[in-house]
């Protein structure tokens, strides 16, 4: 038996890799929480903002995510091996904003409490995810990360914060009725924020 022919979209034939703008612009189409990552080093708490975190495994419990080789933070929250991943709730904006900034002081007016191995557990959030660094694989330029989770902590009450084409968005609420007073269309399941802004950097 012949081996199958390889995968073409019909009428395209082979399609040629996209720049790198073309690349962000499509998978910018795909929706994803936010998350704030912190530890707590000898210096003090550390953290930055990060959309690429999913479930990994269940057993063993396993989670990852993905943070730029450029990253100053990551190299300090490595050498504590552990972490907590903090998924941002959608009042939590400026938070996340915050973390993805280069400089200054992360944690200025920051309330949190101290979780997994003295991670910053930060008020507010939808949940908070206590982990132990396990892994780390090369991934293009950016490193891939897989932690143990160790806590496990959430709050139903709130809603999470979600990127998506480089804006932030909200969840409908229940009725259809979004936040801002507007009806989305029947069936839409997601609303857009009241703001947009360039995807959050690892840094």
């Amino acid at each position: 038996m012949a081996d199958p022919a390889p995968h073409t979209t019909p009428g395209t034939g082979a399609t040629p890799p996209a720049d790198a703008g073309t690349h962000r612009e499509t998978l910018g189409h795909f929706a994803s929480g936010v998350v704030v990552v912190t530890a707590h080093t000898p210096s003090g708490p550390v953290g930055f903002t990060c959309q690429s975190f999913a479930s990994l495994s269940l057993d063993p419990p396993l989670v990852s995510f993905a943070v730029s080789r450029t990253s100053r933070t990551w190299p300090l929250i490595r050498d504590t091996s552990a972490f907590c991943v903090n998924v941002l709730a959608q009042e939590q904006e400026d938070l996340s904003t915050a973390f993805a900034r280069s400089g200054g002081d992360r944690f200025r007016q920051v309330s949190w409490t101290p979780g997994h191995r003295g991670a910053p557990s930060l008020d507010g959030a939808c949940a908070w995810i206590g982990c132990d660094l396990v892994h780390e694989h090369e991934g293009g330029d950016h490193t891939i990360v897989v932690g143990r989770v160790a806590s496990l902590r959430a709050d139903p009450a709130r809603d999470p914060l979600v990127f998506h084409r480089g804006r932030y968005r909200t969840l409908a609420q229940p009725g259809g009725r979004r936040q801002d007073g507007g009806e989305p269309d029947p069936g839409r399941g997601t609303a857009t924020g009241p703001s947009s802004c360039p995807a959050p950097r690892h840094v």
